[in-house]
């Protein structure tokens, strides 16, 4: 039989696990709530499956994609020496690859990979709005981390470092 005191532990570290994992998505999320003014933006998530609504897809979509950050950094945490600027250098280039990777993918998911599969949900037909719109949804997500982290190596750079 476990002891319940491990049983605790285990489950406060998964409950931690996920809050660190969850937190920063449901952040992004609420902040990126404005694009939700857009109408296409609304089409969007209610196009996507499975529910075809726009509050689920959208709460999955915005947890979903704060992920690669998260896991990223932390990877770079756990993995790069903080000697000298090597832990700075590699939270900055991590958070621009990131960033430039989610403007660019924004469009390119929501205009080409989207309708490919048969979610068509842009009924002005996929113009340039719809890839400016999606560029600056994706900016603006990748914002919303890359301000933190830029600061945070920043931090990291500075003598002594944390």
């Amino acid at each position: 039989m476990v002891p319940l005191q491990s049983m605790a532990d285990t489950a406060g570290g998964w409950l931690l696990t996920a809050l660190v994992f969850v937190a920063p998505g449901v952040v992004a999320t609420l902040l990126w709530a404005p694009f939700l003014v857009a109408k296409r933006v609304r089409a969007l998530f209610a196009a996507l499956p499975p529910t075809d609504s726009v509050v689920p897809s959208y709460a999955v979509v915005g947890v979903t994609a704060s992920i690669p950050y998260v896991a990223g950094v932390l990877v770079v945490l756990a993995t790069v020496d903080p000697a000298d600027a090597g832990l700075s250098n590699a939270v900055l280039g991590l958070t621009v690859a990131l960033s430039v990777l989610y403007v660019a993918g924004a469009p390119l998911l929501g205009v080409v990979v989207l309708p490919s599969l048969g979610v068509d949900w842009d009924r002005t037909g996929y113009g340039a709005s719809t890839w400016v719109l999606l560029a600056a949804g994706g900016g603006w997500y990748a914002a919303v981390f890359a301000v933190p982290f830029v600061l945070l190596s920043v931090v990291f750079a500075l003598p002594g470092g944390y």
